[in-house]
C-alpha cells in the first residue's frame, strides 16, 4: 500500500509498504477516515529529520503520517478476544501506545506510560493516512453508529481534546467561559461549551474564524487586536469579575497570560495549546486571587469514549468543524492548502 509520508520543508512522498498484519494483541484497520491536526503542520513544515530529533526518535525508516485515524476492523491478531474488537467494528484510535500495565496505561492513559509513551501514530509510528493502520487492540475506541466516520476522527485528536479540557474545568451550565483561539480545538471547545449550556466568549485574530465560532455557539466575539485591554474586556462583560474559566488553545504567550488575567477570583484557566513559554505576576495574577492554572493534554481512552457518546446523544454536528474533504490522492495538495491556515479543518475520506 502507499502511506503519506513528510519528508521536511513543506513537502510529503507517497512511499510503498507492506500491508500490514496484526500480531498478537493488535489488529488492523481499514481506514475510512483521517484527520488534519495542527500538530501535522509542525512535522510537515519541518527540515527532513528535525522532528524526529526533537521527539527523540530517528530509527526506524519512514513514518506514514496522521494522528487522526477511524475506520473500521478488518484483520485480528491472536489473543484479541471479541469483546475487545471485532471484524467489522466501527472504531476510533487512542493514538499512543505505552507500556499497557502501568497505573497511566491501564487507566487509558497511555500517553502518559510510565516508561514513555513508546509510539504516537503518525508521528513516531505508522498513522493512518494510509488505506491500512495497525494497532494495539487496548487503542481502539469505539465508534457509535449515529456518528459518521470523519466525526470519529475529529474525536480522535482536536475535539476530544476540547473535551478533556472542559472536563478538566468542571464547566457548568451557569458559568461563562473565555475560549482564546478559534482553530478545530478551540472551535470543538467553543460547540461542545454552548451545548453544555455556557456562556461562551470565543476570541481569534481571524474575522472568518470569529465567524464561525458565532455559527458554533459562541456568545461574544473579541478580536485581541481590536481592544486595548483583553482581560478588562472580559470583565466588562461579565458584571465586573471576569470569567468563571478559561481555555487557552492559540499557543500565543500574550494570550495564555490574558486567559490567566480573565479569570475571575476562584477561577480556573486550561493551557491545551503546545509549545512556547508564558510569562506571569505570580502575585497578582494567581496567588491573590486564588486561580488555578490546569495544564491539559489530549484524554484518555475513556474520556474519548464518554465524548463519542455525548456527541451522538446530543445531535451535535462535530461534521461541521471541516470545511475541507480530500482523498488521499489529494494529499499534497491538501497540505498546502492547510499550511496557509486560511481555512477551516481538513480530512481525508476514503
Amino acid at each position: 500500500m502507499k502511506g503519506v509520508v513528510f519528508t521536511g520543508n513543506r513537502t510529503i512522498e507517497f512511499q510503498e509498504f507492506a500491508d500490514p498484519t496484526p500480531g498478537p494483541g493488535e489488529v488492523v484497520l481499514e481506514i475510512k477516515a483521517s484527520g488534519m491536526c495542527g500538530s501535522d503542520l509542525k512535522l510537515y513544515r519541518a527540515a527532513p529529520g528535525e522532528a524526529a530529533k526533537a521527539l527523540g526518535v530517528g530509527k526506524g525508516g519512514a513514518v506514514i503520517a496522521g494522528h487522526e485515524p477511524c475506520g473500521v476492523v478488518v484483520a485480528v491478531g491472536a489473543g484479541v478476544g471479541e469483546r475487545r474488537a471485532r471484524v467489522g467494528q466501527r472504531v476510533m484510535v487512542h493514538h499512543y501506545r505505552g507500556c499497557g500495565v502501568c497505573p497511566h496505561c491501564s487507566t487509558g492513559w497511555m500517553q502518559l506510560c510510565v516508561e514513555g509513551v513508546a509510539e504516537v501514530y503518525g508521528i513516531t509510528g505508522h498513522g493512518a493516512h494510509a488505506p491500512y493502520m495497525k494497532c494495539p487492540a487496548q487503542t481502539l475506541v469505539a465508534l457509535p453508529d449515529a456518528l459518521s466516520f470523519a466525526t470519529g476522527a475529529a474525536i480522535s485528536c482536536g475535539t476530544g481534546t476540547a473535551w478533556g479540557a472542559l472536563r478538566r474545568l468542571e464547566l457548568t451550565a451557569d458559568q461563562t467561559i473565555a475560549i482564546f483561539g478559534q482553530g478545530p480545538v478551540g472551535l470543538s471547545a467553543t460547540q461542545l461549551a454552548a451545548s453544555m449550556g455556557a456562556r461562551v466568549i470565543a476570541l481569534d485574530i481571524s474575522a472568518e474564524r470569529l465567524q464561525r465560532a458565532k455559527a458554533f455557539g459562541a456568545d461574544l466575539l473579541i478580536d485581541p487586536t481590536a481592544v486595548t485591554d483583553v482581560p478588562a474586556a472580559i470583565r466588562e462583560a461579565t458584571h465586573g469579575l471576569g470569567a468563571h474559566a478559561t481555555l487557552e488553545a492559540s499557543s500565543s504567550p500574550a494570550a495564555r497570560r490574558q486567559a490567566v488575567q480573565s479569570v475571575r477570583t476562584w477561577g480556573k484557566a486550561c493551557f491545551v495549546g503546545e509549545g512556547g513559554e508564558v510569562s506571569l505576576q505570580v502575585s497578582p495574577d494567581m496567588l491573590r486571587r486564588q486561580v488555578t492554572i490546569i495544564g491539559s493534554w489530549t484524554f484518555s481512552t475513556i474520556g474519548q469514549a464518554e465524548c463519542a457518546t455525548y456527541v451522538a446523544d446530543r445531535g451535535i454536528d462535530v461534521d461541521h468543524l471541516f470545511t475541507d474533504r480530500w482523498t488521499l490522492a489529494q494529499a499534497d495538495e491538501a497540505y498546502r492548502l492547510f499550511d496557509r491556515q486560511t481555512s477551516g479543518k481538513g480530512v481525508f475520506l476514503s
